[in-house]
């Protein structure tokens, strides 16, 4: 599967119709859209745990478990940045 990057950060993309957002997922599974927006989200987060699980709305323990699993499964996980 080829991994297309869209964050809604980046300029204009908050304003993509659902037309053309839809087609980036398309043959994706959510566990690997999921993946690919918690590994996007640390990396913009300066790999900053507290602050992206804040932007994801998850627990801090909860993004530390998925990192742990993609960890395991020999996915590089974006490190804190100074």
């Amino acid at each position: 599967m080829t991994t297309v990057h869209v964050a809604a950060s980046e300029p204009g993309a908050q304003f993509l119709a659902p037309n053309e957002i839809v087609p980036l997922l398309i043959g994706a599974t959510v566990d690997e859209v999921e993946r690919e927006l918690v590994l996007q989200t640390l990396a913009r987060c300066d790999g900053n745990r507290t602050r992206a699980s804040r932007v994801l709305g998850l627990s801090v323990r909860t993004l530390r478990n998925k990192i742990k699993l993609y960890a395991a499964s020999g996915i590089e996980v974006p490190a804190y940045q100074d």
